[in-house]
């Protein structure tokens, strides 16, 4: 029997877990952000539009009848693709899975203000319904360091088209990623492109110093000082307390991220977020050393985990032990931990 066969990228975001993965596009277009190697060495490329059709089918064929409520058309930026051609693969998606609700994409900042108004809104209405935007940083300083290849301005615009068709946007925000040079800026900044958009979700990520890559090698030199896990605790206080005009989604999903918990809505999620923040800032240096580095070892998963004594005294042993080897100190521990786990 022969094997049906599609094309599967290498990355979807986590709440794309159970969806029906489609790639339109390898690789990313812009593929020069000093933070990330997820493309590294594959050249940018948007497939041919028969043979993402016939990856559709043969995904319906592959899934037996199965009934999928998204998609998640892969790699980098489907919105790179001619916008006719999109339109006749979201057509082909439509036909295939007719009972899709959402359809999503990532979309570069720069990538989609080339589409008009009018194309935007023609390829919200054939299906593709929902924007993934690594905005990451509101600052110009931080993503001219970074090499985004972005400005606020081209987001806010790209933001607004999308809204303008109808689609919902999720953004994602990389704590840390100004690292102590440009903390400030980082999160006040990002605050504010943040609520001149209002998008209907913010995930929230820690950074993590990826080790080989351009970020890596600025920290090396020492022209990017990272932020201990404390002080990206204290950004993401300052950016919730600075989020006045948001009304969606907010949440630390990913296991990068030290207070899981700080998943709800905003703006009536707010104090309860801010509370959790003050409860962390408020244990004594002990504490707070045996939380991060339990969450770093998966001993926990919320603050309250805290209170199981075996837990605790479990993880307090094993900081007593980094302390008497004496190798390195314990933020040094907890910056190579948060690389073990991208």
């Amino acid at each position: 029997m022969q094997q049906i066969q599609f094309q599967q990228g290498p990355i979807r975001p986590p709440s794309e877990a159970d969806s029906l993965l489609i790639r339109t596009t390898q690789g990313c277009p812009w593929n020069k952000c000093h933070f990330c190697t997820l493309f590294e060495g594959m050249a940018f490329s948007i497939r041919p539009v028969e043979d993402i059709k016939r990856d559709i089918w043969a995904a319906k064929a592959f899934y037996k009848g199965r009934q999928f409520e998204s998609c998640f058309l892969q790699d980098g930026d489907s919105f790179a693709m001619d916008t006719k051609d999109l339109l006749d693969v979201l057509q082909t998606l439509k036909q295939a899975f007719p009972g899709l609700k959402q359809v999503s994409s990532y979309g570069r900042a720069q990538t989609m203000t080339k589409k008009s108004p009018a194309e935007m809104k023609a390829i919200c209405d054939a299906g593709l319904n929902m924007l993934y935007c690594g905005m990451e940083s509101g600052s110009i300083e931080v993503l001219k360091k970074m090499k985004k290849g972005i400005t606020p301005k081209s987001i806010l615009k790209s933001a607004e088209y999308a809204k303008q068709a109808g689609m919902k946007m999720m953004t994602f925000i990389i704590l840390g990623l100004g690292g102590k040079e440009f903390s400030d800026q980082h999160v006040n900044e990002t605050a504010t492109l943040l609520n001149q958009i209002d998008p209907e979700e913010i995930r929230i990520l820690s950074l993590a110093v990826k080790p080989g890559t351009e970020l890596d090698a600025m920290v090396k030199n020492g022209s990017f000082t990272p932020l201990t896990e404390i002080e990206m605790v204290m950004e993401q206080k300052k950016l919730i307390s600075l989020l006045e005009n948001v009304h969606g989604n907010y949440g630390n999903y990913h296991s990068i991220n030290l207070l899981m918990e700080l998943n709800g809505r905003l703006p009536e999620d707010k104090p309860q977020f801010l509370s959790t923040i003050d409860r962390f800032l408020a244990f004594e240096p002990e504490q707070q050393q045996n939380f991060i580095l339990g969450r770093r070892v998966n001993y926990y998963s919320r603050l309250d985990d805290i209170n199981n004594q075996l837990y605790f005294d479990t993880v307090q042993r094993e900081l007593a032990r980094i302390e008497q080897s004496g190798t390195a100190n314990i933020d040094d521990i907890f910056y190579q931990l948060r690389q073990r786990m991208i």
